[in-house]
């Protein structure tokens, strides 16, 4: 393989970043969990095509930030000291990995392939998955890009939210069963709350280079100190929508989830403690990537005990 090619290949796989393809696998297995649970049988063919497909869009959405961050400058305005791995995108541009036009052609191929997936799934399996994965296709490209660019102008968090919580949930379900119950869409909100604050959390590292490039998110709206009570009021909903799916569905299994309650007491401590300390600030994203798996979990055994 020539080193041009070594690059690229490189530049493809730190892009793409697998290790956080969790927060579309989390919510697609809850889906799954809970039709098997309904029907009693799992069409892995159309599941593992549908994984791909959300892959895939996850892949053209880390694209499409990567070079909008950096025309907007924003990767750009993130200083050595605050570099770390939940800062700057993906840093593929700004190391020299890809190009802004090679980042560009994969947005386009990846998001198209998607698209492909999305549209043979609608004609050969639930044509409803069309417009549910339309939805998610539209919030992901615009997440960045012009003229929404949701995560510049405040939106980017209920877009995630939406995404990763009711609407890929409740889009494995109907692709899988063929109908859609609002208690399934329901079994999608905590999960919302949850990776709705890992990207709050996460939006710490890069607070003053978001601001230097204008990039107005609602941490950016809010302040640091004002935004710790956010990310406390996250958890503290994402633990009430548990209590309400056991209530809802008397399945006191979603109750589960409340193992990674000292976790989350203990990461907004951290948090809180560390504002001016980067170093120790990260702990806390990491322990909320960690919730975010261990409910993950534990959605699943619950959603195989409906």
């Amino acid at each position: 393989m020539s080193a041009e090619l070594k690059r690229l290949w490189s530049g493809f796989w730190q892009l793409a970043d697998p290790k956080i393809w969790i927060a579309s696998t989390v919510p697609m297995l809850v889906g799954g969990a809970l039709a098997y649970a309904h029907t009693g049988t799992v069409h892995l063919w159309w599941f593992g095509l549908a994984l791909i497909g959300i892959y895939l869009i996850e892949i053209g959405k880390n694209a499409v930030n990567e070079f909008v961050d950096f025309l907007t400058g924003v990767d750009q305005y993130v200083t050595p000291d605050n570099r770390n791995p939940f800062s700057g995108g993906k840093k593929t541009i700004v190391d020299g990995k890809l190009s802004i036009i090679e980042t560009a052609i994969i947005a386009f191929l990846t998001l198209a392939a998607a698209f492909w997936i999305g549209v043979s799934i609608a004609v050969f399996r639930e044509p409803t998955v069309f417009w549910i994965g339309m939805a998610g296709g539209i919030l992901a490209v615009f997440y960045s890009l012009p003229p929404f660019k949701l995560n510049y102008n405040g939106l980017g968090e209920i877009a995630v939210g939406l995404t990763f919580g009711p609407l890929i949930v409740g889009g494995m379900y109907v692709m899988l069963t063929g109908s859609l119950d609002w208690q399934v869409m329901l079994a999608g909100v905590p999960l919302a709350f949850l990776i709705t604050n890992v990207l709050w959390i996460n939006q710490y590292p890069d607070y003053e280079a978001d601001m230097k490039g204008e990039k107005r998110n609602w941490l950016v709206r809010i302040g640091k100190e004002a935004g710790i009570k956010l990310y406390a009021i996250l958890y503290a909903s994402a633990y009430a929508s548990l209590i309400v799916l056991v209530i809802v569905q008397r399945n006191p299994y979603w109750l589960l989830g409340f193992a990674s309650l000292p976790l989350a007491i203990g990461s907004v401590r951290t948090a809180a403690a560390n504002l001016n300390n980067l170093s120790k600030f990260i702990k806390a994203n990491a322990a909320t990537v960690m919730i975010y798996q261990i409910v993950g979990v534990t959605m699943i055994v619950a959603a195989l005990m409906v």
